[in-house]
């Protein structure tokens, strides 16, 4: 178990430090991301973010210029949503052991429960979902 929660951890992190570095790349960026992050049993949160894990999960929420992103993770899942842009929304849900993506951009959501398929509506979106190996873009 310890393998499978250092792995999903290590993938969250990439993910994480993925997403800075394009951000920090980006030439008009108006206000610093708001990133909260969750490890085994911990909770953060911030006006645009929540993420919340139960005992055996990771769960990453990223927020920017106006999006709402919120993740929940349990049962060795590792769910990450990135929200960018006004009127964007990330809802992710880890229910079962596997990684999750979902990024949504200006007016796109992406929902991503861990029992059917993502959905993406919208603007610019992406999910990819282990939990159910599916996913989405619009």
């Amino acid at each position: 178990m310890r393998t499978i929660t250092r792995a999903t951890l290590g993938l969250v992190i990439a993910t994480a430090g993925a997403a800075g570095i394009s951000l920090a790349a980006a030439p008009a960026a108006q206000a610093a991301p708001q990133v909260c992050p969750a490890l085994p049993g911990q909770m953060s949160k911030m006006s645009d973010c929540q993420a919340m894990s139960g005992p055996m999960g990771l769960a990453l929420a990223i927020s920017n210029d106006g999006g709402k992103a919120s993740s929940t993770a349990d049962n060795n899942a590792a769910p990450a949503a990135i929200a960018w842009g006004p009127g964007s929304s990330v809802t992710m849900t880890g229910i079962r052991p596997g990684l999750a993506i979902g990024i949504a951009g200006p007016g796109a959501t992406v929902i991503v429960d861990g029992k059917n398929g993502p959905t993406c509506k919208g603007g610019m979106a992406f999910a990819g979902d282990f939990q159910t190996m599916q996913g989405c873009r619009s």
